[in-house]
């Protein structure tokens, strides 16, 4: 991976964060998908830190792509490096280590930007053997959760990456049973605009919801185009003006 130096470099190359191949999981199926050119600083990557546990992360880094791009690989490096270091033993407190993670990618941030810039970022541990889930929600757009009794909202544990050194986030832990379902979708998501009766409205998280009750879970790629083709359909007549992604987990066994 090139230093963030050679990155911004006049006249080098674009580089961009390295691309996410998601591992195979045991009893669930994953999967993520984005609408278009990348414009802003929608972020996601999934990588396996343990034989039994797997780190899902969806980052939204304030401004667009040409200015935050340093930032997104930075954060990056710090998921890859330091998860598999504070999740790979079999025995830990799950959510220390997450608190941990968020820490480090925190102070990461902060270092790269030589400032403030503020990053909503939802970061999970899958376990496969127990199908629980830890996550930090800090100032993301809330996460969904799909069972037999509804859809449920994973809100916000704590205050947007980015902004102050020793902030903290919160972490959780959730239980997915068979056939459940996670869904994680970006702000240009839940603020893509459109219009109703006349009148301009966002997407909204409740229009999300909805969708994602209804949606088949044959696969959670299946799971992602229904989501976003459901926003592109609303907001068809608007130009896209930020990135849309959506990232899906499925517990199958």
């Amino acid at each position: 991976m090139c230093s963030l130096f050679q990155s911004r470099r006049a006249g080098a190359p674009v580089i961009e964060p390295v691309p996410t191949i998601f591992p195979k999981i045991e009893g669930a199926d994953m999967a993520a998908v984005f609408v278009g050119k990348r414009i802003a600083g929608d972020f996601y990557d999934a990588i396996r830190v343990s034989p039994q546990r797997v780190l899902i992360g969806l980052l939204d880094v304030a401004g667009r792509r040409e200015q935050n791009r340093h930032l997104l690989i930075a954060a990056q490096e710090i998921f890859r490096e330091v998860g598999p270091e504070l999740f790979s033993a079999a025995d830990i407190n799950e959510a220390d280590a997450m608190t941990e993670l968020n820490l480090r990618i925190n102070r990461a941030l902060i270092a790269a930007s030589e400032g403030v810039r503020s990053c909503p970022a939802f970061i999970a541990c899958y376990h496969e053997k127990f199908g629980t889930l830890c996550y930090s929600n800090a100032g993301h757009t809330p996460a969904l959760l799909r069972d037999r009794t509804g859809v449920s909202e994973l809100g916000s544990t704590g205050l947007p990456l980015g902004l102050f050194s020793h902030a903290t986030s919160d972490s959780r832990i959730v239980g997915l049973e068979k056939g459940a379902a996670l869904l994680l979708v970006s702000r240009g998501v839940i603020e893509c605009e459109g219009r109703v009766e006349g009148s301009s409205q966002d997407f909204g998280l409740s229009r999300v919801q909805e969708v994602f009750q209804s949606a088949e879970l044959s696969s959670a790629q299946t799971v992602c185009a229904s989501i976003l083709n459901s926003v592109n359909r609303f907001g068809a007549e608007v130009p896209i003006c930020d990135d849309r992604t959506a990232l899906a987990v499925i517990r199958t066994a």
